[in-house]
């Protein structure tokens, strides 16, 4: 998986300069990232802290791993029908 430019700690202190009242602009011309990428961010984890972010990710790979494992059990289960 393609790591991130931006540590979630770097995403948090963004968000938290823009709440303060630094126009989106100067943030990224600070930051050197496109104001999409602010809007992106502003909308996945507006609201949320450090700790709440790295859960939401922890549970998106155990879902993934679920996912996988599922995909293969059922993947046996269709071979042993056969």
């Amino acid at each position: 998986m393609k790591n991130g430019r931006y540590s979630d700690a770097q995403i948090m202190a963004v968000l938290k300069q823009a709440e303060g009242g630094v126009p989106v602009s100067e943030l990224c011309r600070e930051h050197g990232m496109s104001s999409a990428s602010f809007y992106k961010w502003r909308a996945k984890f507006g609201g949320m802290d450090a700790s709440l972010i790295s859960e939401m990710k922890d549970m998106a790979e155990e879902n993934r791993r679920l996912k996988r494992m599922y995909a293969e059990i059922s993947m046996q289960n269709d071979l042993l029908k056969e």
